[in-house]
């Protein structure tokens, strides 16, 4: 399945701004910062990531619901789609 683009759009911005964050930490740690801080930057690059695979299975499972006969068609069945958000726990 290809996203629409809006949904695409919406995920590169995203994984942007966590490259920049993981960027961010990788300097805290050159700096020689305190493990508090690093640590704080690391959870919130971490829950971005989580949010952007939310917003990915979010989109894949409208597709899959909207046009399930056509889903399955290109290889995406609802045990497939069951099997991806339990990973994203």
């Amino acid at each position: 399945m290809r996203f629409p683009d809006d949904v695409s759009d919406d995920v590169l911005n995203r994984l942007r701004r966590a490259e920049g964050q993981v960027r961010g930490i990788q300097r805290l740690l050159e700096d020689g910062a305190d493990c508090k801080d690093v640590i704080t930057q690391l959870t919130a690059a971490q829950a971005a990531l989580h949010r952007t695979g939310l917003r990915l299975m979010s989109a894949g499972m409208r597709y899959c619901l909207l046009d399930p006969e056509k889903a399955a068609a290109e290889g995406m069945t609802t045990d497939d789609m069951e099997e991806l958000f339990l990973k994203l726990r």
